[in-house]
């Protein structure tokens, strides 16, 4: 047991909750003047949401990559240098601050100028970013997500909001937002920082129009200012037009040019784990996502079902020690939009997975999915996997949620090597 644990056994939740930030802010000073501020001399982007920081990382420091800037990258999905990024194997984004520093120091090392850091609500209201100099900020969305940890909306979004306060802290220098102005908290993004720029499909200083999605990418046309940029993007779905407006939107503040821009943008040709479709010959689609969130399932599901011609199957669970609240509203959405509903585990840790799979079945079942025959519940993930792809008829659509790019599950007190993707090929391969 961690000395985090045995501390937060001992004393009330609220009390933890008061302490813990100066806890991690004094471990982030102490690190921080061991290693040289490592963060320092670089023009550090942070990328924070509920959805779409990964893929949004991605986007921009491609871009920038493409345009011959030196760019790190540090997201959920990996972390390092230009084209050579090395994969995360922990369950977290922002990893603790001995790990941070010496990735930031790597980073550095290896020549890079710039460093797009992907960045979450727990990190930030936990101080655990300190020292790090923000030149630019990002928000792509705020929903329903860690109320476990921040307990109302309002905090989890002030958490969120601390990323736009530190960066316009900066005292010389880029000090700029990118802000979605189709997200109700807009506003309030925008009032924090000096500079912002906010983008959208409905409104925004940087607005996407003639917009055209296919199952493998979008393109559309944006203007700012006296700017036109067409941008085409390999990342399918609506929320990757988002994603990818956010991207022209930090090349525009950083001064890159429309080519820059356009060829940027165009060069990425998948995150992993995001959208990623798994082909081994079958008659129906299947796609492996992290989408685990109330938001993510809304907008991908939503998306999919005018398009899907058969039934769309979803496989999926909720994370154990975690959000409860969300288990049952994301079956609810599940059972809405999907013909069949397959729930299983995603990290039970130690909690009871069938209770877990009980929580998300209260919302299917009130979306009028009925137990053993459009709702089923198979604790074995790899089995659960199975069962959706032998399910699955020509024309069908299969949705494997929630693990995405993760190459480790947590069960109890352990991690066993897991990889969704992998284990989807194999599947399909037995099949023939």
């Amino acid at each position: 047991m961690s000395l985090r644990s045995i501390v937060k056994a001992l004393i009330p939740k609220k009390l933890f909750r008061v302490i813990e930030p100066y806890g991690h802010l004094l471990e982030a000073i102490l690190f921080n003047l061991l290693n040289g501020f490592p963060a320092r001399g670089m023009k550090v982007i942070g990328v924070t949401g509920t959805n779409g920081k990964t893929s949004t990382c991605f986007l921009i420091q491609r871009m920038m990559v493409e345009a011959g800037l030196q760019t790190g990258l540090m997201t959920t999905v990996g972390w390092g240098v230009g084209k050579d990024i090395n994969p995360q194997i922990h369950h977290m984004t922002n990893v603790a601050v001995p790990e941070l520093m010496q990735r930031l120091k790597e980073i550095k090392k290896r020549g890079a100028e710039w460093l797009v850091l992907e960045t979450t609500s727990h990190a930030l209201a936990q101080n655990r970013l300190w020292g790090i100099p923000f030149h630019v900020a990002v928000m792509t969305n705020v929903t329903h997500e860690h109320l476990d940890y921040h307990e109302t909306f309002e905090r989890y979004r002030q958490a969120k909001l601390k990323l736009f306060r530190l960066t316009n802290r900066l005292q010389k220098g880029l000090r700029a937002g990118v802000i979605n102005a189709d997200d109700a908290s807009a506003e309030l993004f925008a009032k924090s920082i000096a500079n912002p720029l906010t983008y959208g499909l409905k409104s925004g200083d940087l607005q996407a129009t003639d917009v055209k999605m296919t199952a493998s990418g979008s393109s559309y046309e944006a203007r700012i200012q006296n700017s036109e940029f067409r941008i085409q993007t390999k990342l399918p779905t609506g929320f990757n037009v988002y994603n990818s407006l956010a991207a022209v939107g930090v090349g525009h503040i950083i001064g890159l040019d429309k080519k820059q821009i356009e060829q940027g943008i165009a060069a990425l040709e998948s995150v992993e784990g995001r959208m990623t479709t798994v082909d081994e010959g079958q008659p129906f689609e299947v796609i492996v996502d992290y989408a685990h969130t109330p938001d993510s399932f809304e907008k991908m599901l939503k998306e999919l079902r005018p398009v899907v011609k058969g039934k769309i199957i979803v496989m999926f669970g909720s994370a154990g020690r975690r959000d409860k609240a969300k288990r049952p509203v994301q079956g609810e959405i599940a059972g809405k939009y999907a013909d069949e509903v397959i729930l299983t585990e995603e990290a039970d840790r130690d909690e009871d997975g069938n209770q877990i799979m009980g929580d998300i079945a209260v919302g299917v079942e009130k979306a009028g999915k009925v137990r053993d025959k459009d709702l089923f519940l198979i604790l074995d993930r790899p089995e659960a996997i199975k069962f959706a792809l032998d399910r699955a008829k020509a024309g069908d659509t299969v949705l494997l949620l929630g693990k995405g790019h993760e190459k480790t599950i947590e069960r109890d007190d352990r991690e066993d090597p897991y990889d969704e993707i992998a284990i989807t090929h194999q599947v399909l391969k037995g099949r023939r």
